[in-house]
């Protein structure tokens, strides 16, 4: 299985007005993003990176001193580098079932 690399890495305004972290193998990205995104902000990497390396290096940049792009890089490094949660629907757990699990937990 391999492991894709990104160059490139940053955020913009996707065109449904959510900021989003995006990654790409080179700056003409931004010629694509362009059409669709605004407020692009698009840095090359140190070196070649997967998706949770470049989030994990986006935390270090200017990038994360804007508020607006704090939020996206947080999010997105919860997507790539957090833990993997499960949802659950149409369970029926009474409280002192959910006590005992989080007792034991």
């Amino acid at each position: 299985m391999s492991t894709k690399l990104f160059a490139v890495a940053g955020v913009s305004i996707s065109s449904k007005g959510e900021m989003k972290v995006r990654f790409a193998n080179d700056m003409t990205r931004v010629k694509v993003l362009a059409k669709t995104d605004s407020d692009i902000n698009l840095l090359e990497l140190p070196k070649e990176m997967t998706k949770p390396e470049a989030v994990s290096f986006l935390k270090t940049t200017e990038l994360y001193q804007t508020p607006s792009y704090q939020a996206a890089i947080d999010a997105a490094d919860t997507k790539y580098n957090g833990t993997n949660t499960v949802k659950v629907s149409g369970a029926k757990v009474r409280s002192s079932q959910a006590q005992a699990v989080a007792e034991t937990a």
